[in-house]
């Protein structure tokens, strides 16, 4: 795989081609600047810029002007690729707060090994109903140790009104759910992309994590997809490696609160 030629390719159909990530959002671009504007209560986002030393102030603090005004928060999600380069120190400086670090993984689903290899005893289970979505988000909640309610209202829309572009499943160990983890199909792109997959403690280190991102890959391939991507956590990193991902670029989520 040629990281440089993929990364392009990412920037060009994920980034500045975008569509909307849910029902009802929208995206928009401005000038060098292209904008998701999420339902209320959803994601908003700045996911593509091309700006430089001159341009870089103006158009933050349109953005800011703009998403204020509509009392929405939002994120600029910086890539350490992005220019200019000290844009994340511009950010900051126009009151923007920086959440942890992600690595752009991306792997071509040809390069990833075959094979669920769940261990004894664990089943997986597709998410398809509102049920479901329940047991993914106990699933996420017992592996985050955190609430899961804010992800609720966007899983349930997403069944209900475009369920082609999601892959949902949880894997159960008997009645218990002990991990969660989706796909995002990509219309009209060559990308797939994973979320979740985090293992409840009990049950790491059993394969469960390498097993699911097998098991999406074979749905995505199916689907006609050639790259599977992620933004990864330090935790997760070193897996998806070992399975063949590479490591492409640092994604940083800007935040800009409403006041």
């Amino acid at each position: 795989m040629d990281a440089a030629e993929v990364l392009a390719l990412f920037d060009c159909q994920r980034r500045r081609d975008t569509l909307p990530d849910a029902p009802g959002a929208r995206v928009e671009r401005v000038g060098n600047v292209v904008r998701q504007v999420g339902v209320e209560g959803g994601w908003s986002a700045i996911v593509w810029s091309d700006l430089d030393q001159a341009t870089a102030g103006a158009a933050i603090a349109e953005q800011v002007r703009y998403f204020t005004e509509l009392g929405r928060e939002f994120e600029w999600k910086l890539y350490s690729h992005d220019q200019p380069e000290d844009l994340g120190k511009l950010l900051r400086g126009a009151g923007f707060e920086a959440e942890p670090d992600e690595a752009l993984m991306i792997a071509r689903i040809t390069d990833l090994p075959d094979g669920d290899g769940l261990p004894e005893g664990v089943r997986l289970h597709p998410v398809s109903t509102a049920a479901d979505v329940e047991l993914m988000l106990s699933a996420h909640e017992g592996a985050f140790e955190t609430t899961a309610d804010w992800l609720r209202p966007s899983l349930l829309d997403v069944l209900a009104e475009s369920p082609d572009t999601v892959s949902m499943v949880v894997a159960m160990a008997g009645d218990v759910p002990v991990c969660g983890a989706r796909m995002e199909l990509h219309p009209g792109t060559e990308f797939a992309s994973l979320w979740g997959g985090g293992t409840v403690p009990a049950w790491r280190g059993r394969g469960i994590y390498r097993a699911l991102v097998a098991h999406r890959a074979k749905m995505a391939a199916a689907h006609g997809y050639r790259y599977l991507q992620v933004d990864a956590s330090a935790q997760s990193r070193p897996i998806l490696q070992r399975l063949g991902f590479v490591f492409l670029s640092t994604t940083t989520p800007y935040v800009c609160k409403v006041v």
